[in-house]
């Protein structure tokens, strides 16, 4: 699936292809440290390089880890790995920055003043310790970003319905001073807690001064559709990822 954020911009998050996808790695799948076989990804991996109309080598997956690393993508660094990195920012063209994801939500940036873009991985750790607002941040002091020029995707991810969560978390995003009665619910026969990550990654981009017009929610959830996008949760670990990417063309 597609998303609107400039026309020389390209924004993007991979879907399975599959009709039910009950097999953890069934569908398309670019990300190299999920425990797939090594020749699928490299021909997932190829196929969209080919549709991007870019080399291999200006394709970049960083290997994540639930943190708030973030690296600038330069010419220089191309051949890199950016191992333990979160997010990514740049401001080349022909470049594709992205995230993998299989419940956590993928956060795209667009600097629409001065063409720098981002992206970030925010699962709920990620998404405590404020990983779109640091992410904002690097382009900020690396670009000159101003908030109010940025638009923003917050791409499919698990949903507040099948995003059921224990005290210890609620605890966390609480204590993070987010506002518990909008992102937050126990469930009424469960009266376990659910959150919704969608609307505290919104949030934390509005309290840095991101227009609330500007942020794209999909609103899909992975869970629910994990036939079409890959879910950890219905999967288990060990399975594929949907990539989110965003590349300037020009």
């Amino acid at each position: 699936m597609t998303y609107a954020l400039a026309e020389h911009i390209t924004a993007f998050s991979t879907e399975r292809h599959c009709t039910e996808a009950t097999a953890p790695y069934d569908g398309f799948n670019i990300t190299h440290y999920c425990g797939d076989e090594g020749e699928h990804v490299r021909r997932c991996r190829k196929e969209l390089c080919e549709r991007l109309g870019i080399p291999d080598s200006r394709l970049i997956v960083p290997r994540q880890v639930h943190g708030v690393r973030i690296e600038e993508v330069t010419e220089q660094h191309l051949g890199g790995a950016f191992e333990e990195t979160d997010a990514l920012i740049t401001q080349l063209k022909g470049v594709c920055i992205g995230v993998s994801t299989a419940d956590c939500v993928p956060l795209l940036m667009h600097d629409q003043r001065t063409d720098a873009i981002a992206a970030a991985h925010a699962g709920w750790r990620g998404t405590v310790a404020l990983i779109g607002v640091l992410t904002l941040k690097a382009m900020q002091e690396t670009y000159g970003t101003k908030a109010e020029d940025v638009a923003c995707v917050i791409g499919p991810s698990i949903g507040p319905e099948a995003f059921e969560v224990g005290e210890e978390v609620y605890e966390a995003f609480a204590e993070a001073s987010f506002p518990m009665n909008d992102i937050a619910y126990r469930h009424p026969a469960t009266r376990k807690w659910h959150i919704d990550l969608w609307r505290a990654n919104a949030w934390q981009l509005t309290q840095a001064g991101v227009q609330e017009k500007a942020i794209q929610v999909s609103g899909l959830c992975t869970y629910a559709h994990y036939a079409r996008f890959f879910s950890a949760r219905r999967l288990g670990i060990n399975s594929g990822r949907m990539f989110t990417g965003i590349m300037r063309q020009t």
